[in-house]
């Protein structure tokens, strides 16, 4: 029912009714709210401070919060209830706040409850009107804390072998770093083994992603008791993180010098010896480990990380399945290499290279029947380089090729020039170093054909000379290659003859006009008569004299390299070895020096 006859409408409300309204649920007008009551009966903590910092009103949820009652409160510093004090940025911002000088103060505080449980509140500080006192509200975070950290936990965890993962690894790095580097109550220094399974790629592949994880769970339980041994009586064990896929780390913070790092890492290899029995399969695995210990200062996470990069990858390189330890001189040698391999081919176009040449003898009367070019590198930092520290690294990044054609065609271009300094006697030929690489990445036919028409050098004046691993099995493009620059007249020699497979066979279809026997069988020669020093071993004079009579069968000459006295030149010619190249006739020498030879002989 609603108060009114049936059928009869409804009486509108005026306003003397309004007027006729309790005084409860109306306010006159210029009459004030009362807010003691919502303050009292708020379900947020709340409390009022005066300008001294002393609570001069709480309500029940504050005191609630805080495990007291409100008149308990009353009379007591906010800042020792609620923890204000603890950092001077938060001590200093509330101070500000109470004087008038700030809008407002927002904070985190983990408080600890009288029944002993501990709480996260966040506490907010702002002016109440008339600027004497300020309002003080709080809020029980706790559960969401909670949430945030298991959330961390799982984002900063590996799900596999349940350790710090790589964020949570160079989260702790960076922040050991930078204490090490300013804190003067430790040893300041940082240790680090970089650990990689050897191996471990096979079981993935052969036995599946579920049976590689539970190996990396495994190899991770492992460690961590590896680990925990090894902070037994210390501050902390070392941390052991997985970086990814089958990567380790262990951090050692204020590490006390290589001797712990070395126990470690021995301690970790001697943890995985052991066969791995998973679920009645038996596997086992090894592992490699770089290891790093330095001072914290002047440590950045990025170059302690190269170093322990680098130190697996040696580690790796020595044979795995062991550790190693980083080496400055060892790295400064891979770093000069690195350095030398990306300025390569820019010193190619900055003329930063030389040819020196050494003079091919005739062993029967002495006269200079060739030269071989030496290419050097005149490095802006490093000086003059020889042709085995940058050869090899211009052979892995392809800029051979380049070189190549320039000490093709200055050594062609130098060859021409004495031919005409030198009319009234027979010309010398040039020899030059062909990497294989350059026969398969670049067309070397038509490279010699230009360079021998740009320069007017007559091919036969022209000789390559190509390892005996390097022709070895040639087929295809490389042997029709060899073939065309035969049939252009150009000499092929073998370099360094019986170092490599020795299979003869290949001399009888390639073709070849000299073998150079390589410098290890001349110095089996080494005896001098006069001074009675040195040795003969009767095998390398066998060798090589066997090897001319079958070189010469096949129409071939045969040069000796290094040749050093004249004991060996002279049992070298009663062997019947055609030309010596050596220290004994010339080292390798600038241009000019070839000159004055050739005027005088």
């Amino acid at each position: 029912m609603n108060g009114t006859s049936e059928g009869q409408a409804p009486t509108a409300v005026t306003a003397p009714d309004l007027a006729r309204a309790p005084t409860t649920e109306r306010r006159r007008p210029g009459q004030r709210p009362d807010h003691r009551a919502a303050f009292a009966a708020a379900p947020l903590a709340l409390g009022v401070v005066d300008g001294e910092g002393l609570l001069v009103d709480a309500n029940d949820a504050l005191a609630e919060l805080l495990g007291e009652t409100p008149d308990g409160l009353t009379g007591r510093l906010a800042a020792d209830l609620l923890d204000l004090a603890s950092d001077a940025r938060t001590w200093h911002a509330y101070r500000e706040v109470l004087r008038g000088r700030q809008a407002k103060l927002r904070c985190t505080r983990r408080l600890k409850h009288p029944d002993g449980h501990s709480l996260w509140v966040q506490v907010t500080v702002s002016p109440m009107p008339g600027g004497r006192t300020v309002l003080l509200a709080a809020t029980d975070i706790s559960a969401r804390r909670e949430l945030q950290a298991r959330l961390r936990h799982l984002q900063m965890h590996d799900p596999v072998t349940r350790l710090p993962n790589r964020s949570l690894f160079f989260e702790r790095l960076a922040a050991a770093l930078e204490s090490g580097a300013y804190d003067d109550t430790g040893t300041g220094r940082i240790g680090l083994c970089y650990l990689d399974l050897d191996g471990f790629k096979a079981v993935n592949d052969t036995l599946g992603h579920r049976v590689g994880d539970r190996l990396l769970a495994a190899v991770a339980e492992r460690l961590t008791r590896c680990a925990d041994e090894a902070g037994h009586g210390r501050a902390a064990a070392p941390l052991v993180a997985r970086l990814g896929g089958d990567e380790f780390a262990l951090l050692v913070e204020e590490s006390t010098g290589t001797d712990q790092l070395a126990d470690l890492a021995d301690s970790a290899l001697k943890a995985l010896q052991d066969p791995f029995d998973l679920s009645g399969q038996r596997l086992a695995v090894s592992a490699s480990i770089g290891v790093v210990e330095r001072r914290a200062a002047g440590t950045t996470t990025t170059c302690l990380m190269q170093a322990a990069d680098t130190t697996l990858y040696w580690a790796k390189s020595d044979g795995k399945a062991r550790w190693t330890l980083f080496d400055p001189e060892r790295n400064a040698h891979r770093m000069t290499r690195q350095t030398l391999s990306s300025s390569l081919r820019p010193a190619v176009d900055r003329g930063e290279f030389v040819l020196d040449y050494q003079p091919l003898v005739r062993l029967e009367d002495g006269g200079v029947r060739g030269v071989e070019a030496l290419v050097r590198w005149q490095h802006p930092h490093f000086g003059l380089l020889t042709p085995n520290r940058f050869i090899g690294l211009a052979e892995e990044d392809g800029s051979i090729v380049q070189l190549g054609r320039w000490v093709l065609r200055t050594a062609c271009r130098q060859a021409r020039q004495w031919q005409l300094d030198h009319p009234e006697r027979p010309p010398v030929f040039v020899s030059v170093n062909v990497a294989v690489r350059q026969v398969w990445d670049s067309d070397l036919v038509a490279d010699v054909a230009e360079v021998l028409a740009e320069t007017g050098l007559a091919p036969e004046l022209l000789q390559l000379e190509l390892t005996e691993s390097a022709v070895m099995g040639s087929t295809g493009r490389p042997l029709q290659a060899l073939q065309a620059l035969s049939d252009m007249g150009v000499r092929i020699a073998i370099d360094d003859f019986g170092t490599g497979y020795s299979n003869l066979a290949y001399l009888s279809r390639l073709p070849v006009s000299v073998l150079k026997l390589d410098g290890s069988f001349v110095r089996g020669f080494q005896y001098d008569a006069e001074a009675g020093e040195g040795h003969i071993n009767p095998a390398d004079e066998v060798i090589v004299e066997a090897l001319v009579q079958l070189a010469h069968r096949l129409g071939l000459t045969v040069t000796a390299e290094c040749v050093e006295t004249t004991s060996q030149a002279a049992r070298l010619r009663r062997i019947g070895c055609d030309t010596g190249q050596g220290w004994l006739y010339s080292r390798p020498v600038a241009p000019d020096r070839i000159s004055a030879l050739l005027a005088a002989g």
